[in-house]
């Protein structure tokens, strides 16, 4: 962890007297809890965006701080995020979003974490919310996309099947829509 906790706090505490958002970077399962303690607005990653990277490791090895130890460090938390996300699902009231900003091959695989968290307990139908709504509301987006409200953007994907009895269908995407014009293949 980069930050005592008393500095994480007092960040994430003038951030919200500010009017602002706070969002930390936690890999760790310390560092994670001590973002919540601190009460900051999002905590992101949470051990699934490792995956991006090991896969593509051969793209950053020897790139700044993408060294042989840190990939071992990365499968490391790899194999404690069940446990880690099954504690998450138990937390009452914990809002999970998805997203990444692992660049690394991750263009097009963003259906893979709703997949991995529904392959690891989550409901479907929340892993959905989780990359709608939740993601729209944790960006401070939740008045202009998110949802199919009258008023806000007309930003669809539709997909070949039902995700709530076969969430793999998420990846069998038919065609996209942003602001109410339809994109193919």
């Amino acid at each position: 962890m980069a930050l005592s906790q008393e500095q994480l706090d007092a960040a994430c505490s003038e951030a919200r007297a500010q009017g602002l958002r706070s969002m930390v970077h936690a890999h760790s399962p310390e560092s994670m809890i001590r973002a919540a303690r601190a009460r900051c607005t999002v905590v992101e990653h949470g051990g699934l965006a490792t995956l991006h990277y090991l896969e593509n490791k051969s793209r950053f090895l020897g790139i700044g701080n993408y060294t042989e130890q840190g990939f071992a460090s990365m499968a490391r938390a790899l194999e404690s995020k069940d446990v880690m996300f099954g504690a998450a699902l138990k937390t009452p009231g914990l809002k999970m979003v998805m997203g990444t900003d692992a660049v690394a091959g991750a263009h097009g695989q963003n259906a893979r974490e709703p997949i991995e968290h529904v392959k690891s307990g989550q409901r479907p139908m929340d892993a959905i919310i989780g990359m709608t709504s939740l993601a729209a509301e944790s960006m401070g987006l939740g008045g202009v996309t998110g949802s199919m409200t009258t008023g806000l953007a007309a930003d669809l994907v539709a997909v070949d099947g039902d995700p709530l009895t076969d969430i793999i269908a998420l990846q069998r995407v038919l065609f996209v829509m942003k602001d109410g014009e339809v994109y193919k293949k």
